[in-house]
């Protein structure tokens, strides 16, 4: 999909290019999953849409005022949640907060827990990842260019530490640290696959942040997420039957919590960018740039334009 295809290009209503002082001033942005579809508090609101060589995003970008910061919003799955996990397109939503300026991205979703001491309202912030998806493109790279970033942390620590302390301030029960367990979905897990995960040790369940969290690694994005839990999957007794309705009870609660948290956490950023997050690509790319096609260099340039000039 990359090869003539046009170079990331920004636009509000009627294809208005946004000038390169709107770029530089978004430099947070927000993914809202399950139950958070927008953000109350945010002002100065307008669309924008970006074009990018992977298509098209869940959803325009509502860019915004929220606690004093300029922030780029997306719901995850779309207007009135249309998309399914598997349908996301995780590159062009994380490659056009790239394309808008955006250094930190706070994610928000939905999960249920595979161990007791995470109640139904509780926030995780997850350190530790575990992919049990399918064949889902978690890249930008490929077709002529190869790129090895680390993942063996693969939240920022420091962007994990101020989410954590924002749910402190807005006094939700808030757990640091703990594996998510990514997900095929759209089905909710069989008895033995909870009480697999269990035994594994893990702590929560959903079916969206490893894609996010590989592909901001690689656009070298500050990337964390608010894990909401609405059950306790289906491995607790009284809870063996995980149901949209059972989910839903708890989403809109979540939500409102999610957004004091977000609010919160976006009001101590901006901060200096120390962690490794920042250059994730600076010895990940290792092919020759001279063998790069220059199609390629160009569609990419948003990700490795400091790294690899475009021609």
């Amino acid at each position: 999909m990359r090869g003539g295809v046009a170079s990331p290009r920004l636009r509000k209503e009627k294809d208005v290019a946004l000038s390169p002082l709107q770029k530089q001033d978004v430099r947070i942005g927000v993914i809202g999953g399950s139950g958070l579809y927008d953000m109350a508090a945010l002002t100065d609101r307008e669309e924008v849409r970006v074009e990018t060589p992977f298509g098209e995003p869940s959803a325009p970008y509502l860019i915004g005022t929220l606690n004093g910061r300029r922030v780029a919003f997306l719901a995850r799955h779309g207007d009135g949640h249309r998309l399914m996990p598997s349908e996301l397109n995780f590159r062009v939503n994380i490659f056009g907060l790239k394309a808008l300026g955006v250094e930190w991205i706070l994610s928000a979703s939905a999960v249920g827990s595979l161990q007791e001491q995470y109640r139904p309202l509780d926030i995780v912030v997850p350190d530790q990842v575990l992919d049990r998806t399918r064949g889902r493109v978690s890249t930008f790279f490929g077709g002529g260019i190869v790129a090895h970033v680390g993942f063996a942390h693969p939240f920022c620590a420091t962007l994990s530490g101020i989410a954590a302390d924002a749910a402190d301030a807005a006094q939700a029960r808030v757990h640091r640290g703990g594996t998510y367990v990514c997900m095929e979905g759209p089905q909710f897990s069989t008895l033995a696959e909870s009480q697999l995960y269990r035994s594994w040790g893990m702590d929560i369940i959903g079916m969206t942040n490893l894609q996010e969290a590989k592909l901001a690694r690689e656009a070298e994005f500050c990337y964390t997420t608010l894990a909401l839990v609405t059950d306790y999957d289906c491995w607790h007794e009284g809870h063996d039957d995980v149901t949209v309705e059972m989910i839903i009870a708890t989403l809109t609660q979540n939500a409102v919590t999610a957004q004091h948290v977000v609010a919160n956490a976006v009001g101590r950023l901006p901060v200096d960018r120390t962690c490794e997050c920042a250059s994730a690509l600076g010895s990940a790319i290792i092919t020759r740039p001279e063998v790069i096609p220059s199609a390629l260099k160009k569609d990419l340039a948003p990700l490795i334009g400091k790294y690899v000039p475009a021609e």
